[in-house]
């Protein structure tokens, strides 16, 4: 048993590519009373590619910075374009939970000061690719799945890459960095299902270090 109970880290066929089986179940009614207080303050929406695509996948954020898409690029920003008031601030489950995952497989400084939410139905996915508006690129990327599975996918440094899939289940964490830092990665297309807490959604926590 370790620090944070009895899950273990276990690497993916990827080095740098950690997956915490379960990790954040024991937070879960928190989580999500924290959740729906955030979305409440910050609604999810379909934002728009600088190509004039809109996402598939509903987002909003919390924390200092809040990543964003328009037709004026890809980017963080402090306030939040629908409300133009500051996003909701990081949740301290939020925190504990995403610094806790990042600890647990040898990131002891991880302040994450952004968390993207997306929120995936039936048939939304996310194309593959890198994180890359971030400044620091030595932190980590942790990435807290919730509701129904889905298939996440990780490539290499160039989107051609041949990508490995894996499922994520409710409670599973992803953490990568280092050399895995700039993996190219993504999620297929959702399928059908429900959860007794989320109904046929997936919601999809990801904590960066953007600032």
């Amino acid at each position: 048993m370790d620090l944070f109970g009895n899950i273990k880290p276990a690497e993916t066929a990827l080095a740098g590519v950690i997956l915490l089986k379960g990790f954040a179940l024991k937070d879960e009614a928190t989580l999500l009373a924290d959740l729906t207080s955030i979305i409440t303050q910050a609604p999810l929406r379909h934002m728009v590619t600088p190509s004039g695509f809109a996402m598939s996948v509903a987002m909003t954020n919390c924390g200092e910075l809040g990543w964003v898409t328009d037709r004026q690029g890809y980017r963080y920003a402090h306030l939040d374009p629908l409300t133009h008031k500051p996003w909701p601030s990081m949740p301290a489950s939020f925190l504990a939970l995403s610094q806790a995952a990042a600890l647990t497989v040898g990131y002891a400084d991880f302040i994450p000061d952004a968390c993207l939410i997306n929120r995936y139905l039936t048939g939304a996915r996310m194309g593959l690719h890198q994180d890359k508006n971030e400044r620091d690129f030595t932190q980590p990327i942790v990435s807290v799945s919730l509701g129904v599975p889905a298939m996440f996918q990780f490539g290499g440094f160039k989107r051609a890459d041949k990508t490995l899939s894996f499922p994520l289940y409710h409670g599973d964490v992803v953490v990568w960095g280092g050399d895995a830092r700039l993996r190219y990665h993504g999620v297929l297309p959702l399928k059908a299902s429900t959860h007794p807490a989320l109904g046929e959604s997936r919601i999809n926590l990801t904590f960066r270090k953007a600032g």
